[in-house]
């Protein structure tokens, strides 16, 4: 081998020596953030050195800061592991090195967007005519989806927001669920809407917008340019609203619907779970993580639109330069990014790797694991304080203080990872399951952890 192919053959060799340790290794890091600084501290070289050496050098200063967050007993964040030919699918696309601007920066880049991006549209129920950007998570989906609203309700009451800005706009109106991601919030911050913008919607026992709070909000105020944010997959219980009443509620006020189902919209994917998110087809925008539920590798979401034209209007700009601009909107046009990274090869290789029943089956797994874990830390005297509807469990231990230290003493233990969360006021662990290598066996290996921590 030459020493391109040694250094690549290195690098990939220990990354899959990785992969092959997660269901034994501690799932927590061996050491804290101050000494993964120290590990990688020190005066840059002023001389070049050798790719081996700092490819040697870089394994020995991460490996004691890596955390098991692909493997299968970590709970946390809702994070997904990364399939196998999704990850040598990155792999390659960091040895191509495309730039994914549109079709003449990279023609490979933007057929692989296409065809991945039909394969979603079909999985998820969207509509096959929406437009489909490639972002790099649901941070990212929302504030495309939601600057595509802006631009369109304003439109509509005769206002450019691209060409005029804010100052003097019609007020915009924007109503989301009481227990909304704090993305949207954030999304709304960046578009200059503001987050006090906000009309807070009361939640349902489990999560999920109130149908009638809903109503009476948008009857309350005065009719204008309205944007309502609904959510498949609630963070902390997993509830989803119920979109198909939503949707036709709002469109009979005029407003646009954006859904935030970072990773709920799955639900949509099997038939098990398909009427949690009944009638998401009735929305203007969706935002979905690839990186969560579809075990992509970071970083991986899409925004989705039921507008082409206005989801480019919202984020293209040309350039003289830009060979290429122009014409049906791809790529670059559909993001707030112009030197993208191919994501599309990893998204294509995933759903190629899973297909139609695989990713349904992915989805029901998850779901019946987080019964699994909710039934056994029933069993163990615990209270499971959420409905567990699709792969999300909420478990109390007593008071406040006491739930904190068992989630510490989880996270500190190594067995699995957990996280802690506040929901209705109290302090309780938070368990997503969502990685396709998770079986019952680590559930029940992390039921019997935590019974003994808890102890």
């Amino acid at each position: 081998m030459d020493e391109l192919s040694r250094l690549f053959r290195l690098a990939a060799d220990h990354a899959a020596d990785y992969r092959r340790s997660l269901p034994d290794r501690p799932v927590g890091a061996p050491i804290g953030q101050a000494a993964s600084v120290g590990a990688f501290s020190g005066p840059l070289p002023a001389t070049p050195s050798p790719p081996p050496q700092v490819v040697a050098d870089l394994l020995a200063a991460a490996e004691p800061g890596l955390v098991a967050s692909a493997g299968p007993r970590y709970f946390g964040f809702v994070v997904g592991g990364a399939l196998p030919a999704a990850t040598a699918a990155e792999i390659l696309a960091a040895g191509w090195d495309q730039l994914a601007f549109n079709a003449v920066t990279s023609p490979a880049a933007m057929a692989a967007e296409a065809a991945a991006g039909g394969w979603l549209k079909e999985l998820l129920g969207i509509p096959a005519s929406a437009s489909v950007g490639f972002v790099t998570g649901c941070q990212a989906a929302n504030t495309v989806g939601l600057a595509a609203a802006r631009h369109q309700v304003l439109a509509e009451a005769g206002w450019d927001v691209e060409r005029r800005g804010l100052l003097g706009a019609p007020p915009v109106r924007v109503l989301a669920g009481a227990e909304r991601h704090g993305t949207i919030d954030r999304s709304l911050r960046l578009l200059g809407l503001g987050a006090d913008v906000v009309e807070p919607v009361p939640a349902g026992p489990n999560g999920a917008i109130d149908l009638e709070s809903l109503r009476e909000v948008l009857r309350a105020g005065p009719p204008g340019p309205t944007i309502v944010c609904l959510q498949a997959g609630n963070v902390n219980t997993g509830a989803c609203d119920q979109l198909r009443q939503a949707c036709e509620l709002v469109r009979r006020h005029g407003g646009w619907v954006h859904v935030d189902g970072a990773f709920g919209l799955w639900a949509a994917a099997s038939p098990a779970t398909r009427h949690l998110v009944d009638g998401l087809e009735l929305a203007d925008s969706w935002a979905c993580d690839g990186h969560k539920w579809l075990n992509l590798p970071y970083d991986s979401a899409f925004a989705f639109c039921a507008r082409p034209d206005v989801h480019a209007a919202a984020m293209s700009y040309a350039a003289a330069y830009l060979v290429g601009s122009g014409g049906a909107p791809a790529g670059a046009d559909l993001t707030a990014e112009s030197s993208r990274r191919a994501r599309g090869f990893a998204v294509w290789a995933g759903l190629r790797e899973l297909g139609r029943d695989g990713v349904s089956a992915l989805v029901d797994r998850c779901c019946a694991l987080a019964r699994r874990f909710a039934d056994g830390l029933t069993a163990a005297g615990f209270e499971v304080a959420n409905e567990v509807v699709l792969n999300q469990v909420l478990v109390g231990f007593g008071d406040d203080a006491r739930t904190d230290r068992v989630v510490a003493a989880v996270q500190a233990d190594g067995t699995c990872w957990a996280g802690g969360t506040t929901w209705r006021n109290r302090r309780l662990m938070r368990i997503s399951l969502s990685n396709a290598t998770t079986t019952e066996a680590d559930v029940d290996r992390s039921v019997a952890a935590i019974t003994r921590l808890a102890a």
